[in-house]
């Protein structure tokens, strides 16, 4: 005790031996600096010459400049009135290097670098190079890689400069081992494992990254069991812990899984109450859940989301559909009230369209069925987002509205889009021993200057077949919306000169097409056009062609009417989900040296399977006749087989054939009457997650051609099956398609591996 109390006397007495006694700066001198400049360090400094100079002020003069973090050591002094600062800079990063990286560019890291503070030129700190450390792990760990290694090493230089060099060894992509499952009694493991994304490693883990674990996925899992027990009935349902392993070696990761299930429950009964604007009777019917039905999560959300749409397109833009259920324990029932609220009814006080920087406005806006000043009508608003869709001018749109601050009857509706390029341009020069060099070229702008005007051009310069055609629709002639397409063609087909065919046609002709929408979803079409075909025989022409030629001439001329319906109503007019689309067009020739009429009627129907899964169907009629006794022209023939029809199947060689003079058999011929069905199963491209720009599909074709006095057998139909991918390639729309015959005559021209461009089915 007598030495403590030594020891604090002597302290108290020694203290004032480190004071400083007050005096006026005279003078401020700076020691040890390399780099920094003096300026530098005295814009830093809270002292100045000609101030009081105390214990204080020498305190914050120490702390401001290591505060800077341009210095490892700072000593203040005094020389009678001279205040001298001793400093020593912490050195400068004279280059920092980055190896063993291979997932990542080494620019990118060194971008991540720099944000954390590490990069050339830069003042080294030591804890700035622990966190760049834990920076870089941070970036593998993204990926999977928990065994990466980071080693550092600081090398000095002159001028008191470091090299810094980090050495990763980013080690093996950790993959899920297991996925384990406690407490499950009424499903399986395998069941529940397939409402997972996340899986152990397996067949197409390796282009979709499934079996490496993600936090973010393995809570989207959750709520995917979640939701299937809720389906089951399981209304009780519940995840008590979700515990993420990894091994020793940081390569295999454990997934363990503890829920409780609960019991199944059955409905015993449903009502709607509330404000129910009168329609009561009309709500209940919405409900899809019904008394008796096991409990069911998603019919109980449809069943909400139902009567609030239905509100919506009444004006109620802010209902609230509350379920309320009544659990019955003992019983394992459960009985629900749909509790409504509309709140007040609501109009749109302004619709905003966003993202459309090439597109005119109008081209959006006229496609918009809700309007501005009016009542909030969902559905219109869910119109008014399709039919912007199907103009085909953007890869995205989505909206959603949002409450006017201040107010509670008023909302804005958010249109945003995101643009794609909507020219589509082919180019191909190509050689061969028939046509030597061949330049094919067609050139389409979708959206001309933003305008929503379409513009065509196409150019074929092979002998076998030689085209110039240009086309130009405009959507909105008339601001009711009455379409006008107008086209000019010349086509010249040689292949008969070339041994190819039994005979030549050279076809000119133009027309001219109005359409004029009478519903949402339907437009009439209503077009004129003249056509004059010149027909050269060949020494090998058929009887029939030659006979035709006798009767009419070498260069037919016809004046075409056609009359259309159109019925759209698909969410997307590249690549639809939902919806139907519905085509019939008939083309007649009254007048002229020929006389015929053909129909044809094309009906698509998309199905949503799933969220990501798409049934797709289609189905084509055509049947065309002469008229006033005349044979039906054979330059107007259908085709069958290839893409578009019947894959598997060379394109065109379905149907009838013919015999030339000198009675050998020609190639298919075409004919009068043509079926053709498509089925197809439409999935996402593994690893593509909702990017549907690319997709796959399987396949069942089946169709054939008949010719004019041939009588439609069903039994004559080829049918086919097979696999294939679509992408909204830069250059158009592409299609691939590998088919496999399923019935098939020995006559029949096969083509299994097919591509084509600007192909919609």
């Amino acid at each position: 005790m007598s030495r403590l109390l030594y020891v604090l006397i002597a302290a108290c007495f020694a203290a004032p031996a480190f004071a400083v006694s007050p005096f006026v700066i005279r003078d401020i001198r700076v020691e040890g600096i390399q780099r920094t400049e003096p300026g530098t360090i005295f814009s830093y400094l809270p002292i100045r010459v000609g101030d009081t100079f105390t214990d204080d002020a020498a305190s914050q003069a120490i702390r401001a400049l290591y505060a800077t973090g341009f210095f490892k050591d700072v000593r203040v002094q005094s020389e009678g009135d001279v205040v001298i600062i001793s400093i020593e800079e912490r050195p400068a990063i004279a280059s920092l290097d980055i190896s063993g990286n291979k997932d990542f560019e080494t620019d990118a890291l060194k971008k991540a670098l720099k944000e954390v503070g590490l990069a050339d030129a830069r003042i080294f700190d030591k804890s700035v190079l622990d966190r760049a450390e834990q920076e870089i792990k941070n970036q593998y760990l993204g990926r999977g890689k928990y065994g990466v290694k980071v080693t550092s090493t600081v090398t000095p230089v002159e001028r008191n400069r470091v090299n810094i060099s980090i050495a990763v060894d980013e080690g093996q992509v950790a993959k899920i081992k297991e996925i384990r499952f406690l407490g499950n009694k009424a499903f399986s493991e395998k069941e529940l494992l397939n409402q997972f994304t996340l899986r152990t490693p397996g067949w197409f883990t390796f282009f979709t990254k499934n079996d490496q674990y993600s936090k973010q996925k393995l809570s989207a899992d959750l709520e995917s069991l979640r939701s299937f027990y809720l389906n089951q009935g399981y209304l009780e349902f519940s995840v008590d812990s979700s515990q993420v392993s990894i091994s020793p070696n940081r390569e295999d990761i454990f997934v363990t899984i503890a829920v409780t299930e609960g019991e199944k429950y059955t409905v015993s009964s449903v009502q709607a109450s509330g404000e129910l604007l009168g329609r009561k009777d009309e709500i209940e019917k919405l409900i899809s859940i019904k008394a008796g039905d096991t409990f069911n999560g998603e019919k109980l959300q449809e069943s909400v989301k139902a009567i609030t749409d239905k509100l919506g397109t009444l004006g109620f833009a802010f209902a609230t559909i509350n379920t309320v259920p009544q659990i019955d324990r003992e019983k394992r029932t459960v009985a629900f009230n749909f509790l409504v609220d509309p709140g007040r009814r609501a109009y749109v006080r302004r619709v905003n369209v966003v993202g459309n920087s090439k597109t005119r406005d109008e081209v959006i806006r006229r496609e918009m069925r809700q309007f501005e000043s009016a009542w909030y009508d969902a559905e219109k608003i869910r119109l008014s987002r399709d039919r912007v869709d199907r103009l085909g001018y953007f890869k995205e749109v989505t909206v959603d509205t949002s409450a006017v601050p201040g107010t509670a009857d008023q909302v804005d509706v958010n249109l945003a889009v995101a643009e794609k390029a909507t020219g589509q341009l082919s180019l191909g020069i190509g050689y061969n021993s028939t046509d030597k060099v061949v330049v094919t070229g067609a050139v389409s702008q979708a959206n001309v200057f933003g305008s929503g005007k379409t513009i065509g051009l196409e150019i074929n310069t092979s002998r076998a077949s030689r085209t110039l055609a240009v086309s130009t629709v405009d959507p909105y002639y008339t601001v009711d919306g009455v379409s006008r397409a107008i086209d000019v063609y010349v086509r010249s087909n040689n292949q008969g000169s070339l041994g190819l065919a039994a005979v030549d046609l050279d076809t000119r002709g133009a027309s001219l097409r109005y359409g004029i929408p009478f519903t949402e979803f339907d437009t009439v079409f209503f077009g004129i056009g003249a056509e004059s075909t010149r027909v050269n025989l060949l020494s090998n022409s058929p009887k029939r062609y030659i006979d035709f030629v006798n009767t009419f001439g070498n260069r037919p001329k016809s004046l075409v009417g056609t009359v259309g319906w159109a019925r759209d109503n698909r969410d997307s007019a590249i690549t639809p989900s939902r919806g139907r689309y519905q085509r019939l067009n008939g083309e007649v020739s009254p007048a002229g040296d020929i006389r015929y009429y053909r129909v044809d009627y094309q009906d698509q129907y998309f199905w949503p399977v799933t969220k990501d899964v798409t049934l797709a169907l289609n189905g084509q009629v055509s049947h065309g006749k002469g008229l006033s006794g005349r044979p039906y022209p054979f330059f107007k023939n259908v085709y069958a087989g290839g893409i578009g029809s019947v894959r598997g199947f060379e394109g065109g060689s379905l149907g009838p054939t013919d015999v030339d003079a000198l009675g050998n058999p020609t190639e298919a011929t075409g004919g009068t009457s043509r079926i053709i069905g498509n089925l197809e199963l439409q999935i996402p491209v593994p690893g593509q997650g909702k990017d549907k720009t690319a997709r796959m599909f399987a396949f069942i074709d089946g169709g054939y051609v008949w010719g004019e006095n041939q009588k439609v057998k069903f039994g004559d139909i080829r049918y086919s099956a097979g696999i294939g991918v679509t992408w909204l390639s830069p250059i158009g729309p592409l299609k691939l398609s590998f088919g496999v015959p399923l019935k098939k005559d020995p006559k029949d021209r096969l083509e299994r591996f097919q591509f084509q461009i600007g192909t919609g089915f």
